[in-house]
């Protein structure tokens, strides 16, 4: 990518779109193009090829999804396949009707089976059932890494499938309804240590920052309790969903947005398959850490982290979703990248962001 080249970042605000952003404008890229769903709905098909009409990018980090941890997934799951999809259809196929030179679409290990080998290689794609909870949401991923594979072997063009593995980091989701493991254990773990300490205030900024439910800081303080005894949270005790035996890879969204641009700099479609296969397939690239913890570790280390001195129980009548989901990122290691921040750096990393107070 030429350093002056328009590069559309779909997803600029997100987890990683933001982080990638970031990664980019720190190595030089000085001619970036964001919008926000309030100005541009990707769901639009016209809106988007409006979009690309006037900007015509030259380059897409395909970043935007409609996203969300075991509870949303279960609760939302026609959103969850529809609304991916369409963006994926939109954005992807402007690209292409536009000339863009070069794509990465960014996915979720979750599209691999739910009793695939461990760790996770890319050849075990599709090669029995997935774990029900995010179905939904892996087919719709599953579609766009084969859009991508797909417009290669058709058209000849140069888009980049890439598979992340569970992501925290800046601007994350911290929503109790919506958000992911690691950043909802963050948030019910501070706000239990403030119940516990008696900071009724730091509990009233919080909510102010991110209502729940419609309960916000001016609420009462039997309305706050009540709604936040519903997701586990009160002064002596937090409750997390399922066992805590499932054991989940964690990385940093920096080093996702740093890997992500790696792959735009220094990857091409070519590189991403051995010459001479007599079907090309599984041409994406796992970006993780090869390293796992169990739930309940992870948990463990948010308490110590934040310093709560309160119980830490789990609700076994709740889904663990997958038992095990650790990625093969040896392909990514083969072609040049490896990550440097270990998990209790990056849990560190997070809670002092999350202190800021800054809104999602």
């Amino acid at each position: 990518m030429e350093k002056s080249a328009k590069i559309y970042v779909a997803g600029h605000r997100g987890l990683v779109g933001s982080a990638i952003w970031k990664n980019l404008q720190q190595k030089g890229y000085t001619n970036l193009v964001g919008r926000t769903h309030s100005e541009l709905d990707l769901l639009d098909g016209v809106a988007v090829r409006r979009f690309f009409d006037e900007e015509q990018p030259e380059y897409v980090f395909l970043a935007a999804a409609f996203v969300g941890g075991i509870m949303a997934n279960s609760i939302y799951r026609a959103d969850f396949i529809y609304k991916n999809l369409q963006i994926q259809q939109n954005v992807i196929g402007e690209s292409f009707r536009h000339g863009v030179k070069k794509l990465l679409f960014l996915g979720s290990t979750c599209i691999y089976p739910r009793e695939a080998p461990q760790p996770m290689k890319e050849e075990v794609l599709l090669t029995s059932p997935l774990e029900y909870t995010n179905e939904p949401y892996a087919i719709a991923k599953i579609a766009g890494l084969k859009m991508c594979e797909s417009f290669n072997l058709q058209y000849g063009t140069n888009y980049i499938a890439v598979m992340p593995t569970n992501l925290y980091g800046p601007n994350d989701n911290f929503d109790l309804e919506r958000s992911h493991v690691l950043p909802a254990m963050i948030r019910k773990i501070h706000l239990a240590h403030c119940l516990k300490q008696g900071r009724w205030d730091d509990v009233r900024r919080d909510l102010d920052l991110r209502p729940v439910e419609g309960v916000d800081g001016s609420c009462s303080e039997e309305q706050i309790l009540a709604m936040l005894e519903k997701y586990g949270i009160t002064p002596t005790e937090v409750r997390l969903w399922g066992t805590g035996k499932p054991l989940r890879e964690f990385l940093w969204s920096e080093e996702m947005a740093d890997a992500s641009v790696f792959v735009m700099e220094h990857v091409d479609f070519k590189d991403t398959y051995r010459e001479g296969d007599r079907d090309i397939r599984n041409c994406h690239i796992n970006i993780g850490t090869g390293r796992e913890v169990t739930i309940r570790q992870l948990a463990e280390l948010i308490v110590a982290t934040v310093g709560y001195e309160g119980r830490l129980t789990f609700d076994a009548t709740k889904p663990d979703g997958t038992l095990r989901k650790l990625t093969d990122p040896s392909k990514l290691h083969a072609l040049g990248w490896h990550h440097q921040i270990e998990i209790d750096e990056g849990v560190r990393r997070m809670y002092d962001w999350y202190l800021l107070g800054k809104n999602d």
